[in-house]
């Protein structure tokens, strides 16, 4: 029998849990009210679990936005997933992009939102000044305006073996600066004992393209594509033609080992297979992890009579994030990636990637930083990518390469020099070879978005 007492008892109980469902309504709604950003990337663990965390780290900063962050695949997936959603007309509001697809991304026209144009809309404070030069280059227009916000970003530099070098009479303190002292440590090292006294990783990006901005030398016409479709490469220059000879005949005299393509050479290095290898400055971590033996970290060496003794800045690799437009995006949600963009832009976030992942700094301050909590001094060598990209003002030949489908057309030179490498032919014919499969590349992609 339902009693006045055990009524009372149950209509407090009632009373009770609608209290607790009304407490908890505001946050619920609260929840509901956070704009919601999608953010996908390319980078796998461990890179990726950090860049996750910056992410929770700005979720956990503000009550107003949440991102979502989504691994993609490499690089390349996760442009092709980029660009399949936008045509599906549901694009993430950021995608991470190789620095490869940053023509592909400037000519996507209405598919991307320019990020000086998102903060200028936003009333958000940005200042593009604060990037390295040559990382603000690679990323602006032709009038230079920011087109996507920089973040994971590397250069190429030499590291070597000091114990290789104490070992062929060479001074471990003092690496190769030039090609010809490079060429004569080369010879010392193979007459101590060393099966593979150089190689290469990335051929195509350090040997040509790195090696074209150092010297302040075109990699291709139109400001290395900067100033419009119709590029053309100009890779058949003097300086390349000796460049690409000296590594043949470094071959052929057991100086240079051709590692393969892109990246694959790498593990030569901290194996100690080969004394000296040119590659991409995020090399370092593994080298800490699996080199047994003492090394050093030192610019990419040069031709002084192509350099007047005067190497410019190197260019980056690496990615940045770019802003995509759907047809259903709000202004809040454009506000939202803004806030993001403005947190991930702090010195203090950048430095404490590049002290975390070995990228390099991409702002002056987050340089500063890292130099005043004695980052270089407990790890030297490490400031090395930084100095090389910031050793001298970008000229229109060291701000980066605009040219479009441009991991193809690496591929292409690739092919070449290992056809050059096999004794088929000269460096000037596989120059000549690469710049005309190259420019038809060229002219395909000019065709296909012109207008």
């Amino acid at each position: 029998m339902l009693t006045r007492r055990k009524l009372a008892l149950l209509t407090g109980a009632a009373a009770t849990s609608a209290l607790l469902f009304a407490a908890a309504l505001p946050g619920a709604a609260l929840a509901q009210q956070k704009t919601v950003v999608d953010f996908w990337h390319g980078l796998p663990q461990p890179l990726g679990g950090q860049l996750e965390q910056i992410v929770k780290d700005f979720n956990d900063s503000q009550q107003a936005v949440q991102v979502n962050a989504s691994y993609k695949g490499s690089y390349p997936e996760t442009m092709q997933a980029a660009i399949a959603a936008f045509r599906a007309g549901n694009a993430p509001h950021i995608v991470q992009m190789f620095e490869v697809g940053t023509a592909t991304m400037m000519a996507a026209g209405p598919a991307v939102k320019p990020v000086y144009q998102l903060m200028q809309e936003t009333g958000a404070s940005f200042d593009a000044n604060a990037y390295i030069p040559a990382v603000k280059g690679y990323y602006s227009s032709k009038d230079g305006k920011m087109m996507a916000l920089p973040f994971n970003s590397s250069t190429a530099i030499m590291f070597y073996n000091k114990d290789a070098f104490q070992k062929a009479g060479l001074d471990p303190a003092k690496p190769p600066a030039t090609w010809p002292e490079l060429v004569d440590a080369a010879k010392k090292l193979k007459a101590s004992g060393s099966s593979c006294p150089f190689t290469t990783s990335w051929p195509t990006w350090v040997q040509l393209e790195q090696l074209g901005a150092i010297h302040n030398t075109p990699f291709a016409s139109q400001a290395n594509g900067y100033g419009g479709l119709n590029a053309e490469l100009k890779i058949d220059a003097p300086l390349y033609v000796k460049h690409v000879q000296t590594l043949i005949d470094m071959q052929k005299d057991g100086l240079f080992k051709y590692g393969g393509r892109d990246n694959k050479p790498d593990a030569l290095f901290p194996s100690g297979e080969c004394a000296m290898i040119q590659g991409s400055s995020s090399l370092r971590s593994r080298i800490l992890k699996e080199a047994t033996f003492a090394w050093g970290a030192a610019p990419l060496p040069y031709w002084p009579e192509f350099a007047n003794n005067d190497p410019k800045n190197g260019i980056i690799g690496g990615a940045a994030f770019w802003v995509m437009t759907s047809p259903k995006r709000t202004p809040a949600e454009y506000k939202a990636v803004s806030q993001f963009f403005t947190y991930l832009a702090k010195p203090e976030v950048d430095a404490k990637w590049h002290m975390d992942t070995g990228y390099v700094p991409v702002t002056l301050k987050g340089i500063e930083i890292a130099k005043a909590q004695g980052y270089y001094e407990k790890n030297p060598g490490a400031d090395v990518p930084a100095a090389q990209l910031t050793r001298t003002p970008t000229t229109e030949n060291s701000m980066g390469l605009r040219l479009g489908n441009l991991p193809e057309i690496r591929n292409i030179i690739q092919e070449e020099l290992e056809k050059a490498f096999q004794g088929q032919q000269d460096a000037k014919q596989a120059l000549d070879a690469s710049i005309k499969r190259g420019n038809t590349v060229l002219r395909n992609f000019e065709r296909a978005n012109k207008g």
